[in-house]
């Protein structure tokens, strides 16, 4: 092009900033190419002045045209391209980067105006020390640098509160993003900084805190969903559960909805704070829910409180979702809420049982163990090597997929074995016991537990193979109850004896075995197992808080079916026994 010219190197310098601005605007983000734009408008000046700036790095380059250039004329188009530039490492979240260029630019007007304060936020220190220059008439701007300033001022304390989030710094978090809602910025935005300062709230344990900045956000802009599952997630911490679920049942109903947005009531700016802030932990915190996942969320948590009903009909529709191809659609990242489809199907078998519609649990159950049948290997070793786990090599990655895929195997043994008890316990409560004997026995005859070889569990299956062991359990207890029903005493007393073997001093089938021996005649041994059991710290009533991991929501049916249900009278009739005894040895 032509050789620069110092007197029209204004009008030149506006030009660039004005179709710099309009390149941003029509990309709708900030393009990082669009800075060679302004690196090329530095070399001009430097070149209309004399001097050579080829080689230098951008923040050298500014350095040396600030330090260089006192031509009165051009220091407002610079410091206008300045803070154009410093939107562009805002962008980039190079902050630090942004700071050194405001440096620069308050030291060359006053120097004593660049230095902040112990203790205070430099960037918006010299940010809002930064002194706009005036604007000429005659050169007009499509953006001003008095409004440029107000943003780069509120994505900067948004950035940084961001940053601070992250990194765990919570009351230096929460008042940057303080600073931010008060600064220059759409309804949409200001709704996103509420909505971050409910989640910085929850995480300082303020949950009430939360939710007047949650609720904020909602005024400022309804259609800020994310706000609405962050409220639904602070009632869930609180234990509310009434409140959550009329949350999730909003979040739920504007998902389906799907309103187009809104055209924003702010004034329009080609540089807006929503193109500075980017950041990877902003998307996290306003990750929108999928309507499937939200579905599940009331399912689960209807099923938790109780709410059966309610609880089939949520699971019901989103296995309908799955019907309608939703598989191309569930979120399978690691902030979906969404658990492995087998264990939602499972929870609906648990949710169906309870509500009395056991046909409807045995057929769900049914598809369960019909999918996961072939995944299973016929022998699975789960042990390791301890010298493997402790000596890193480079057969690792391999080790680590092997590890995984057994994982996965233990997995797709537990949901089948689950399948199993699930219609087990359901056959039980249709009266059906020799059917239901049937079920049980084919989690007892073929789950992981027989099937496997666990001498050394690696700790990274323990929890896999701890399900698995309650399953079994479950399932004798379920099958020796059955046998109790249908008069086969000895056979029930057998899978007790085998269920306190997996698991030792569990209460439920300890009371059990006493029943078992006391239908058999042996009073002795039943008042003997029932004087160990009783002062054990699980107590008479057949009753023990489960330790270590909690099992799976679709468990907790059965756990709760396997209780003894006659502890009670069972113990008044030992009581009795051990009485009578006392007073005649000879008996």
């Amino acid at each position: 092009g032509l050789p620069p010219a110092l007197p029209a190197l204004p009008l030149e310098l506006t030009v660039l900033y004005n179709s710099l601005l309009f390149a941003t605007g029509a990309s709708d983000s900030a393009i990082q190419g669009e800075a060679e734009g302004i690196r090329q408008g530095l070399l001009r000046v430097l070149e209309a002045c004399g001097a050579c700036g080829q080689g230098l790095s951008t923040e050298e380059l500014w350095q040396k045209v600030l330090q260089e250039v006192t031509a009165e004329e051009l220091q407002a188009p610079l410091h206008r391209l300045g803070a154009l530039q410093a939107a562009w490492w805002l962008a980039a979240s190079r902050l630090g980067s942004a700071a050194g260029l405001f440096r620069l630019l308050s030291n060359a007007e006053d120097p004593e105006r660049a230095h902040c304060s112990e203790g205070e936020n430099e960037l918006l220190y010299l940010l809002k020390a930064w002194r706009v220059p005036a604007e000429a008439a005659s050169l007009p701007l499509v953006q001003s640098a008095e409004d440029l300033k107000e943003i780069l001022c509120t994505a900067a304390a948004f950035l940084q509160g961001l940053q601070e989030l992250e990194a765990g710094n919570f009351p230096t978090a929460l008042s940057l993003l303080q600073e931010a809602a008060g600064g220059f910025c759409s309804k949409k935005v200001l709704a996103q900084i509420y909505t971050c300062l409910g989640c910085c709230a929850q995480r300082m344990g303020k949950p009430q805190t939360a939710l007047q900045h949650l609720k904020r956000a909602l005024q400022v802009d309804f259609q800020c969903l994310p706000a609405l599952s962050h409220v639904a997630a602070v009632y869930h911490e609180l234990g509310e559960t009434e409140a959550e679920l009329q949350a999730l049942a909003l979040l739920y109903e504007a998902l389906e909805k799907k309103t187009p947005a809104a055209a924003s009531s702010s004034p329009y700016f080609l540089i807006r704070t929503e193109l500075l802030v980017h950041t990877p932990i902003l998307a996290s915190l306003l990750r929108h829910r999928h309507p499937s996942e939200v579905k599940y969320l009331l399912a689960q948590r209807c099923l938790r409180d109780g709410r059966v009903a309610d609880a089939v009909e949520h699971y019901l529709d989103f296995l309908a979702l799955l019907q309608e191809g939703l598989q191309q659609q569930v979120p399978l990242d690691g902030g979906s809420a969404l658990p492995r489809i087998p264990e939602v199907f499972l929870e609906a078998a648990s949710a169906l049982e309870q509500a009395g519609r056991h046909q409807d649990a045995i057929t769900v159950c049914e598809e369960v163990i019909s999918r996961t049948t072939d995944l299973i290997p016929r022998m699975l070793r789960v042990e390791e090597r301890l010298e493997q786990l402790e000596c890193p090599s480079p057969g690792a990655g391999l080790a680590g997929g092997l590890l995984s895929q057994k994982k996965e195997s233990l997995s797709c043994l537990a949901w089948r074995a689950a399948g199993y008890l699930h219609q087990g316990w359901a056959w039980a409560k249709l009266g059906e016991s020799k059917e239901a004997v049937t079920q049980f026995s084919r989690e007892c005859l073929e789950d992981a537990v027989s099937r496997s070889v666990c001498l050394s569990v690696p700790e990274s299956l323990l929890p896999e193979v701890e399900v698995l062991q309650k399953i079994r359990l479950l399932s004798l207890i379920g099958r020796g109850a059955q046998f109790l029903e249908l008069g086969r005493h000895k056979e029930a007393l057998l899978d007790f004896q085998h269920g306190l073997q997996i698991l030792p001093g569990d209460p439920a089938a300890a009371s059990y075995l006493v029943q078992a021996l006391w239908k058999l005649n042996r009073k002795q041994e039943a008042a003997a197992h029932w004087q160990k059991f009783s002062q054990s710290p699980a107590g008479e009533d057949g009753q023990q808080e489960e330790q270590g991991r909690p099992f799976p929501l679709y468990l907790v049916s059965c756990l709760k079916q396997a209780t003894f249900p006659h502890g009670a009278s069972l113990a008044r009739s030992i009581r009795d026994y051990l009485g009578t005894t006392s007073r005649d040895p000879s008996s």
